[in-house]
């Protein structure tokens, strides 16, 4: 990595990767004559690895190239070419008998800077391993200091302030210091980049500019109430004041933050003071959350709709309906484990409407998490409020008996079926890519019982709580009594299916 200059007029003195801008004649015939490229790469990234290649050399003196013979050029090949820009490096290459060695270059992510800034750049990244005996040295010109560092090391002092960087290059550090050798990385990325283009988004945390890229879990939020960009959205978690999320769209989050609840159970104010509102989830009960929320709808509370009898949604409807009025709604659980004390004035079925001037809340009945849950669509907006059976940052416990795995499972089939753009979760920020997500979390509960499985066949037949520690080996053993109630769904829906049974206490894999 080396330093920019002080006088760069874009992140000045910052540690950076040797780069710059793409250069037409990186893709012209000429140059594409004294490439070496491998099949697959397409003329584009065959033009960006030229350029990575072309910049690595001008700024620090590295070249990744082929001698006639087919070996690496070395450091005393390197001493024979001028590093100028002015020079043209294609015409060096071609004297020379070289061939550029873009084969060897592979292609890790691209990264689009962020909307709300006024410079903006279309940057790729690309690996390759450094050439045996060639020592880099700055061009003093655009580039100083020149250092070798390990993505960790880089990591550990920008957390200590003395080693200045900006967030992609960050970012690409964290992806990298997930490897432990080159080998590693360009096994990875054989079959093309591990990430889509990111183009971060910006927000307020602590009264501080923070940024965001696609897989943090504040960015669906970001994209959702400042689509073109802008950083002035505060992520903290209100418990004093609603967050407005659409001009119809509020979000208070009940003081109730813990390991099951995150920072607090949101609850969701949707309509105006002229077609009335809607509550979804109310929360724990609360008088001082209650009361902010009949500050905002007054005396227009139309509805008040509990997507479950969890004791963090339901409980403060009853006071919210004596201060505000509206009528509470919901669905409660079937069998014989579920809240009694919860009793909705208006059952709400699969497919029920509720309207609130022109928006539809449309009744989804989404069992897994729990047998009476329900998701809300707002149809005309293509939002989802999922309750507990979807949250930002973590997966639900699927508790039996009222739990059911296979129920959810294919509860989040169906949701995958909606035109959602953003789901609003009753834990967490706001997700965007809802497909993506939902996927995600199939694939999660899919893997999860694959390592029920494997881990059933390592250890034969044997109780739930020696099973807990291989199944969930990835989970903190102090979590292991709570992962415990999501692996009894596991082991009751492959039991279902058939592939396990539980004789004299020990859960044991069938013959398939």
């Amino acid at each position: 990595m080396t330093r920019r200059s002080l006088t760069a007029s874009f992140a000045p003195g910052v540690f950076v990767f040797p780069g710059g801008t793409l250069d037409p004649a990186d893709s012209s015939p000429e140059t594409l004559r004294v490439v070496a490229a491998r099949p697959g790469q397409d003329l584009d990234t065959q033009a960006f690895s030229v350029a990575a290649l072309r910049e690595a050399f001008e700024e620090l003196g590295i070249l990744l190239a082929y001698d006639s013979s087919g070996r690496m050029v070395t450091q005393q090949d390197l001493d024979r070419l001028e590093r100028d820009p002015n020079a043209g490096i294609t015409s060096q290459l071609a004297a020379a008998g070289y061939r550029l060695a873009i084969d060897q270059v592979w292609h890790l992510r691209r990264w689009i800077t962020d909307r709300d800034l006024p410079r903006r750049f279309d940057t790729h990244f690309f690996v390759a391993r450094m050439p045996e005996g060639q020592e880099p040295l700055a061009d003093e010109t655009e580039q100083f200091e020149p250092v070798w560092i390990s993505p960790r090391e880089a990591l550990e002092r920008h957390s200590r302030r003395d080693f200045a960087m900006i967030f992609p290059t960050v970012r690409t550090l964290h992806g990298l210091a997930e490897y432990r050798t080159v080998n590693a990385i360009l096994a990875t990325l054989a079959d093309g980049p591990t990430e889509p283009a990111s183009c971060p988004r910006a927000g307020t945390l602590k009264g501080a500019e923070a940024r965001f890229a696609e897989s943090d879990p504040p960015f669906g939020e970001l994209e959702l109430v400042a689509p073109d960009g802008g950083g002035s959205h505060a992520l903290d978690w209100q418990y004093e004041r609603p967050v407005p999320l659409l001009r119809h769209v509020w979000r208070l989050t009940a003081p109730n933050p813990g390991m099951m609840t995150g920072p607090g159970t949101n609850s969701y104010i949707v309509g105006d003071h002229d077609a009335g509102f809607a509550v979804i989830d109310p929360g724990p009960d609360d008088p001082e959350h209650v009361a902010r929320i009949a500050a905002l709808v007054g005396d227009r509370l139309r509805y008040i709709v509990c997507t479950h009898d969890h004791p963090d949604h339901w409980p403060a409807a009853p006071r919210l309906q004596a201060s505000s009025g509206g009528v509470i709604h919901g669905l409660p659980g079937a069998g014989q484990h579920f809240d009694r004390n919860f009793f909705p004035e208006n059952k709400l079925h699969d497919g029920d409407c509720l309207r609130i001037g022109d928006s539809t809340l449309r009744a989804l009945h989404t069992p897994g998490h729990a047998s009476g849950h329900i998701c809300l669509m707002l149809e005309e907006d293509h939002l989802l409020f999922s309750g507990d059976h979807i949250i930002n940052g973590s997966t639900v416990v699927i508790d039996p008996p009222d739990g059911n795995m296979n129920d959810y499972l294919a509860s989040l089939q169906r949701l995958l079926e909606l035109p959602t753009k953003f789901i609003l979760p009753a834990h967490g920020w706001v997700i965007g890519e809802p497909a993506q997500a939902i996927r995600a979390l199939i694939a999660h509960r899919l893997g999860r019982e694959a390592k029920v499985i494997r881990a059933l066949a390592e250890t034969g037949p044997c109780e739930i709580t020696q099973l807990v520690t291989r199944a969930y080996s990835d989970v903190p053993v102090a979590l292991h009594q709570l992962a415990q109630r999501s692996l009894l769904a596991h082991l009751e829906k492959l039991s279902e299916n058939g592939r396990v049974a539980l004789r004299d206490n020990r859960w044991r894999l069938l013959e398939k």
